[in-house]
């Protein structure tokens, strides 16, 4: 298990209850594969996007830091990826 940083962005029109529960959905994956959740960090927030995506021109941005197997970060991506309310997301080895 190594330690990792994930930063995703979610659609910026989720209200707050709607937006904490897609956040729990997406965490759910990472623990139901047995990923640590080591901090969850929200500071970002809603920011306008570089450029848009999927005709979005803002998003909501979440990083959070894990300690997680490859298997936990394939299946993240993988439903990531079909998840609607989330525009992008980013996996990096945590080197500290």
């Amino acid at each position: 298990m190594r330690n990792y940083e994930i930063m995703y962005i979610l659609k910026a029109d989720l209200d707050e209850a709607g937006r904490k529960e897609v956040m729990d959905s997406i965490h759910g994956i990472l623990l139901d594969k047995g990923a640590t959740i080591n901090d969850v960090d929200v500071k970002l927030g809603l920011r306008e996007l570089a450029y848009p995506i999927n005709d979005e021109v803002k998003g909501f941005y979440v990083v959070i830091k894990v300690t997680a197997d490859e298997a936990a970060l394939r299946e993240f991506a993988r439903l990531t990826k079909i998840n609607p309310n989330v525009l992008r997301h980013l996996v990096v080895v945590d080197h500290k």
